[in-house]
């Protein structure tokens, strides 16, 4: 087999086209880590929201149980029965 030595030139611009993927791969890695931090964040969130419905739901009961069918003026903090 005949080997031909490369230009540096040639071999710089090889190795930085290495290197430039090698960021990319990097960076997608990072990307990738940081969507999955959102997810947990959107998972909390949702999940929490559904605590703070549930804990209306659960209030509103109370209250429907307690003044019958109204609005709720939380202003003044009256009820208006209907």
């Amino acid at each position: 087999m005949e080997s031909t030595q490369l230009l540096q030139e040639e071999i710089d611009t090889l190795n930085q086209l290495q290197q430039a993927q090698q960021n990319i791969v990097t960076q997608f890695g990072q990307l990738e880590v940081q969507l999955q931090t959102l997810e947990l964040q959107k998972d909390i969130l949702v999940e929490n929201l559904k605590q703070l419905k549930d804990q209306e739901t659960t209030i509103g009961k109370q209250l429907n149980e307690k003044y019958g069918d109204g609005t709720i003026n939380l202003e003044s903090g009256t009820f208006i029965k209907e």
